[in-house]
């Protein structure tokens, strides 16, 4: 466990008033009160359903040495107490100072966007230790790096979470920092005191609109990360995006587009989309990457340039960004096949939003199916304008869908799917069943299929649980499930 004085924890960074001793010793740091120990910075931050400061109280009888917040200290409180404007940003760089800012000796890569931003990591990391590297990741899926992996609880964690893991990453070896910057890291500020190398903006659609409100308010916060002030970073922008065109238009600092149009600067020709994969050429100024991929569809040779033209800019050698993009075998949860003695071609994917489930559906009727059976269900608790969304792009490209369950949260189940239901009558379609239950849904799905179809269980690809009313999270994995189902059938 590090220490620092709390002088030393502020260093560089504006405060309103310190009170107290400055050289306490401090021991760590916590935003929770159920984490502090004794010597602890409690950050007394406000969220969406409770304030930090009601818990001050708790961090003080549990040892904390020291509170941040952004009102002054109560008078009858005799402790340390930062006072400053903006609680969550000067969390994250005391963060950064408290782990010895491991981003400065990491090249630091951070992906953002709606779509691809978990694949595009993935391609990163096979590119880089091809290069002979050594990769930490941070995303939707997992933390991993050297000799570490673990179940992400977010994809991006608080700051004082991130910089702890690009410590430890940095300490057992890694050379790259490879994150995912979440739209709501980025409007709490989660990645301030991040070094970014190389930011990357993959593409903006529907997403999120219960917490930002408006396309524009997303945009924004996704604007943030190539505004953060550090020297080294080089943008990377979709420039065949609407939203990455504007961010283009916009952007101060060095910066390199790819995309499919002719301006460019990393673009692909000569692209093949087949059954097993991707072979693309692709230009930029100065040379070509042969680029052979096992991964399908266009949307995937965009993950595939964003990646290229981050290693561009890194000086990754051509050769291994070659052999990098070629070694990747998938991402899990992500056009996942499930091998099978049916004949079927059975994928299950993350698709969760209405762009997203129309790319993965025109991406397998490229593949001349004899039929794509879907299933799909949209979450509670989170944007429901995208429900009749999705539910006219299922009934406008599937040939039958079964609509069922994805996490309901504290919603009714049956009133979610009302509201997919409305899509496809939008749609004028009606090849669709309604099934609750995702089990039994995947069950009805794999029993109306034949030889030359493809089932498409869409919407929680890598997760392995259901979330439902007043309980605790219910384990469920599409893949097993589908596997269970098979082996019942002798087919798996």
């Amino acid at each position: 466990m590090s220490r620092m004085t709390l002088n030393d924890l502020f260093a560089e960074i504006p405060v309103l008033f310190m009170s107290g001793n400055d050289r306490a010793e401090i021991q760590g740091l916590a935003y929770s009160s159920k984490d502090v120990l004794p010597g602890f910075l409690f950050a007394a931050l406000k969220g969406e359903k409770a304030d930090g400061n009601e818990f001050v109280p708790d961090a003080l009888a549990r040892g904390a040495a020291a509170v941040l917040s952004e009102r002054p200290r109560p008078p009858q409180l005799d402790t340390n107490w930062v006072h400053v404007y903006d609680a969550r940003e000067c969390l994250a760089l005391c963060a950064a100072n408290y782990y010895g800012h491991p981003s400065d000796r990491l090249k630091v890569v951070g992906v953002t966007g709606t779509k691809g931003k978990t694949t595009v990591t993935y391609i990163m990391e096979s590119i880089v230790q091809k290069a002979g590297g050594v990769p930490a990741v941070m995303g939707t899926i997992s933390y991993r790096g050297p000799g570490i992996s673990a179940e992400a609880g977010r994809t991006t964690p608080e700051a004082p979470d991130l910089q702890r893991c690009l410590r430890t990453f940095l300490d057992r070896g890694a050379t790259h920092g490879l994150l995912e910057v979440s739209s709501h890291a980025l409007e709490l500020k989660r990645v301030w005191g991040i070094a970014f190398d190389v930011t990357v903006f993959t593409n903006l659609s529907g997403e999120h609109m219960d917490y930002h409100h408006s396309m524009e308010d997303y945009f924004e916060a996704k604007k943030k990360l190539f505004f953060l002030d550090h020297e080294k970073n080089t943008a990377v922008v979709n420039m065949d995006d609407a939203w990455g065109q504007k961010l283009l238009a916009e952007l101060p600092m060095r910066t390199v587009s790819f995309g499919f149009e002719p301006a460019a600067i990393v673009r692909a020709a000569k692209a093949v989309f087949r059954e097993d994969g991707i072979r693309a050429v692709i230009e930029y100024p100065g040379g070509k990457i042969q680029a052979e991929s096992k991964l399908v569809g266009r949307h995937n040779l965009y993950n595939i340039l964003a990646s290229a033209a981050a290693a561009l800019c890194l000086n990754i050698p051509v050769k291994a960004v070659e052999e990098g993009i070629a070694g990747l075998a998938g991402v899990p949860g992500r056009f996942e096949p499930v091998p099978n003695a049916l004949g079927l071609q059975i994928i299950v994917d993350y698709a969760h939003t209405d762009n997203a489930l129309k790319n993965l559906l025109e991406c397998v009727r490229d593949m001349k199916p004899q039929r794509i059976i879907l299933v799909f269900g949209c979450g509670g608790n989170r944007d429901t304008a995208k429900r009749e969304r999705m539910g006219e792009v299922a009934g406008r490209l599937a040939d039958w869908t079964v609509i069922t369950s994805d996490n309901p949260r504290q919603e009714d189940p049956l009133a979610i799917i009302a509201a997919i239901e409305s899509g496809f009558v939008k749609a004028g379609s009606k090849a669709y069943a309604v099934q609750p239950d995702r089990r039994a849904a995947i069950r009805e799905a794999l029993a109306q299929a034949r030889k030359g179809d493809y089932v498409l269980i869409a919407g929680k690809g890598h997760e392995t649980y259901q979330i439902f009313k007043n309980g605790p999270p219910v384990p469920f994995d599409d893949i097993a499930v589908v596997r269970e189902i098979l082996g019942e059938k002798g087919a798996s």
